[in-house]
């Protein structure tokens, strides 16, 4: 599976020809330098590693100045590793939008937005404890009883309960490539990609 790096810039809607208002997302997909091109005989399997958003040199480690010289590039802020690539590359290769065709279905990759430490009703989509009754008094939020009885006397692992919610690794699949703009590294894709603007977003196709 290849893919490319790129930034998550907004959402947006588009108008399809039978008239129905789309919603969509707008990526900054590449461009991506490869920064590295793994081997079976050397690091034990095949891979591709690939660079996206400029960093300071003064930002940037001794070893990854290094690194990133041996392709002949500027430090990149972020890096992901592809297994399998559709077409051979070599080191310091350039990967644009352009790699992308109209109307293919993509995946996408993020973190989806850190929400802090929420209760049961926000993460779990609980309804609460309901109306003031039976002595009810201020805990409508609340999740109630979480125990069995004296068989089994405990609370079952992966209850849900309050905890934090968000910042996870998400992929949403199948995304239809609606829109590609090369000369702004553009990507408009339909519907919508887990993550805050200006996050890092991963494309596989």
């Amino acid at each position: 599976m290849s893919g490319i790096i790129g930034k998550k810039v907004g959402m947006t809607s588009l108008y399809m020809e039978d008239g129905k208002a789309v919603p969509c997302t707008l990526i900054e997909a590449g461009p991506c330098v490869v920064t590295q091109v793994k081997t079976v005989e050397k690091e034990g399997y095949n891979a591709v590693q690939i660079g996206y958003g400029e960093k300071k040199e003064k930002h940037t480690t001794k070893s990854l100045l290094g690194h990133f010289k041996k392709a002949n590039t500027t430090p990149k802020k972020k890096l992901v590793e592809f297994r399998t690539f559709e077409q051979p590359l070599a080191l310091g290769d350039v990967l644009t939008v352009e790699m992308l065709e109209l109307d293919t279905y993509v995946d996408v990759v993020g973190t989806s937005k850190g929400k802090g430490f929420q209760g049961v009703v926000k993460r779990h989509g609980f309804a609460g404890v309901g109306g003031q009754t039976h002595g009810q008094h201020n805990r409508g939020r609340h999740p109630g009883s979480i125990g069995a009885c004296s068989f089994p006397s405990r609370v079952f692992k992966g209850l849900r309960m309050a905890g934090r919610t968000g910042g996870n690794r998400v992929k949403v699949q199948n995304l239809q490539v609606l829109r590609i703009y090369p000369e702004k590294n553009l990507l408009v894709v339909s519907g919508s990609v887990p993550g805050a603007k200006n996050s890092y977003v991963i494309i596989e196709n």
